[in-house]
């Protein structure tokens, strides 16, 4: 079995890595699989807070190749200029000037092939690391973590999927928020992408972005409504009315409020809470067994 889990949200603060990390936990003990957690959110990963326990067992630096330009063999003929579709590249003629703007490189490598003169050669830029976590329960939590400054999140994102070990049964990867090119990285290799979002007007206008996304993805999806019982009904109306899966619902409870603020998502867990998440784990078993089967078959 090889199965990937994305975990994602139209906004920051709906509960999605307390989601990822407490399925990381259930799906460990409940469906007795090899879990492994990744944190995609690599502009504030913190998923290995909830882990006291966690042991770094690894970290390396991730490299970006970035084209610099040799003034003193440079015609300064703009080919290398016109050639990238990032605008990385200025290059003033009259001025004798050429220069190529880190942040907004993506290294792909046609300043090289337009440049006829051996003008621009590359140099590697550490753009954040990857880090690996021993933790008590399932395969560990790995993690990205973006250097400050840099602009490269989903360059990061495809490095930190690609380290992820092949031995998991399950992967979890906790996207970042939003619906940007990161969270496309993040889902897009996914076998199913859980939505968490909250019954708030807020909530339900960033779903229906996130809805959309998927749709563009051509994603099987479900919605997990977390806070449930805090606002309104519209958002089981948007639900119903589009036919998109309810995997579940996480009621509001002060108790495990003060239970997250503390980093404790393990011990002292309000039964409903507890409950919630096992009716999830339920229906995320069944689904994966589904499409498990059904991948056989296809093959």
């Amino acid at each position: 079995m090889d199965y990937k889990i994305a975990i994602a949200s139209g906004k920051g603060g709906t509960g999605k890595t307390t989601v990822a990390v407490s399925l990381y936990r259930m799906l460990t003990r409940e469906f007795e699989a090899i879990v492994q957690l990744v944190d995609c959110d690599v502009e504030e990963p913190n998923d290995v807070i909830f882990f006291p326990e966690a042991e770094k067992i690894g970290e390396e630096d991730v490299l970006q190749k970035i084209p610099q330009i040799d003034v003193t063999k440079c015609t300064f003929c703009r080919a290398c200029a016109e050639y990238c579709a990032f605008n990385a590249i200025v290059v003033l003629p009259t001025a004798r000037f050429a220069e190529v703007n880190p942040s907004l490189c993506h290294s792909c490598g046609a300043c090289l092939e337009a440049c006829q003169q051996g003008a621009i050669s590359e140099y590697d830029q550490m753009i954040g690391k990857i880090s690996d976590f021993k933790t008590s329960i399932g395969e560990g939590v790995m993690e990205g973590r973006l250097r400050i400054g840099s602009s490269m999140q989903t360059m990061l994102i495809k490095e930190l999927k690609k380290k992820v070990p092949s031995g998991a049964e399950i992967t979890i990867y906790d996207a970042p928020p939003g619906t940007s090119c990161s969270v496309v990285e993040t889902t897009v290799n996914s076998d199913y992408v859980l939505l968490v979002t909250e019954p708030t007007p807020f909530g339900l206008y960033d779903l229906k972005l996130t809805v959309e996304l998927m749709h563009d993805l051509n994603k099987e999806f479900g919605v997990i409504v977390n806070k449930a019982g805090l606002g309104n009904d519209d958002i089981y109306h948007f639900i119903e009315e589009n036919n998109i899966d309810l995997v579940g619902e996480i009621p509001f409870v002060d108790a495990f409020a003060t239970t997250y603020a503390q980093g404790n998502l393990d011990e002292d867990m309000p039964q409903e809470i507890t409950d919630a998440f096992y009716a999830i784990v339920e229906k995320l078993k069944f689904r994966i067994l589904v499409d498990e089967r059904d991948n056989h078959t296809q093959r």
